[in-house]
């Protein structure tokens, strides 16, 4: 049974019993990253947060206190004092039946993790990065941690712009002979071997369906990039080899395509492979960069949902805009065929057939896949120097991450037994 997000419609007198610091999160708000740190430490030092859904930009509402409030003006993020009364006049507006916002109860700080291989540097991947700079904790796991059990120990586990189908993210052609491409796959030769596995590709098919059990089992899984369409790419052919003799010293199955099982993935089905192994591409998932055209006209939008029935599509789509400038990276942007008809699609590219972000349950579970490298790097290269995100403290497109983050933090009704 899935969880459900227990929505606060009844006013109560403890609602209301303490002030309460307003963090704003509309184009008043001096740092809507840092916001997000503030709120997820408040909750782990166990202050009672609430989520005003579509509240000025899906504000948060904390209890007061002076190290809160000391803690907001050094990171400079900027926030209001209210009284007993004005909490009340804010709850009674978010309620109404006549606006489309709530109030979502944020009960506990997540405990997340972040799959990435040794030796990663945190301005290899956005959600690392906006972690760091937000002030949010986070573990470091790889296939060690997975494959010997340790997924329950985490709420929400993002992937790493990993390869699950063991091509090394299909640089071959052009990186074969740099040296970081070497290293990189002596790594994961040695961790295959070192876990009993013949070949790298064997290892992550293996990693793949431990994540996806993780998630059957009520965690909350986040991707970006190449770990979207790669991860269901490794779920569709667990039992055929898609890798050519580069990658894992045999040649791949010719009759690859059709042994393909599209029930076993999570968000797309019946795409195409991408067999040539000299080609930068895994699939037709993958929208390509000429079908995008001129980064000047390159935005999405995001959807409007229901913030009293739909909670979860609303929690993970706040944001001060809802038109939002693209980023390319391995993986772009989802062709809207290939998406299985049960995902909630959160954002696209008006009048085409390009997705950037999406939604879907699985057992008891969720998984949120956002297409894309650097929301702030519009084609970050290999090799390419960090982004400073103190020169991006408002993202638009940053904010969708860290809703992420938040999001399992939000209240569940008990499960019946």
């Amino acid at each position: 049974m899935l969880k459900r997000i227990l929505i606060l419609f009844i006013f109560t007198p403890a609602l209301f019993a303490q002030s309460k610091l307003l963090i704003n999160m509309d184009f008043n708000q001096t740092d809507h990253l840092k916001a997000y740190g503030i709120t997820y430490n408040a909750l782990g030092k166990g202050l009672k947060a609430d989520w005003l859904l579509n509240y000025k930009g899906g504000s948060f509402l904390i209890d007061y206190t002076q190290q809160l409030a000391d803690e907001c003006r050094i990171e400079g993020v900027s926030f209001v004092f209210l009284d007993a009364v004005k909490t009340a006049e804010i709850y009674s507006v978010v309620q109404s039946k006549d606006n489309n916002m709530n109030v979502v109860r944020l009960e506990k700080a997540p405990r997340i993790a972040v799959y990435v291989p040794p030796g990663f540097q945190p301005w290899d991947d956005a959600v690392t990065m906006v972690l760091e700079y937000a002030g949010v904790p986070y573990t470091k796991i790889w296939n060690d941690e997975i494959l010997r059990g340790d997924l329950s120990k985490y709420d929400w586990v993002h992937l790493h712009h990993e390869d699950f189908t063991g091509q090394y993210g299909k640089f071959y052609a052009s990186f074969s002979n740099a040296q970081w491409y070497i290293d990189n796959q002596i790594l994961y030769e040695n961790n295959a071997k070192k876990n009993g596995f013949k070949k790298v590709s064997l290892m992550m098919k293996k990693v793949a369906e431990d994540l996806k059990n993780y998630l059957g089992n009520g965690g909350f899984l986040f991707a970006m990039c190449s770990a979207t369409d790669s991860y269901d790419i490794a779920l569709a052919a667990h039992n055929v080899d898609i890798s050519a003799s580069m990658y894992d010293g045999d040649a791949a199955d010719p009759d690859a395509q059709s042994k393909l099982v599209f029930n076993n993935t999570l968000a797309f089905t019946n795409f195409k492979l991408e067999k040539n192994p000299y080609v930068y591409e895994y699939s037709n998932i993958d929208i390509q960069p000429l079908e995008i055209g001129n980064e000047e006209n390159d935005y999405f939008t995001l959807f409007e949902f229901s913030a009293k029935y739909d909670p979860i599509p609303t929690m993970l789509t706040q944001d001060h805009v809802s038109v939002i400038h693209g980023f390319m990276g391995q993986t772009t942007m989802f062709r809207k065929e290939t998406i299985n008809k049960s995902v909630i699609i959160l954002a696209e590219r008006e009048g085409t057939d390009q997705v950037k972000y999406i939604h879907g349950n699985f057992g008891r579970g969720t998984f949120t896949f956002y297409a894309g490298h650097d929301p702030e790097d519009y084609r970050h290269a290999v090799g390419d120097p960090p982004t400073d995100l103190s020169l991006y403290k408002n993202s638009p497109g940053y904010r969708l991450i860290l809703n992420n983050v938040l999001f399992p933090a939000a209240k569940k009704k008990k499960q019946k037994t």
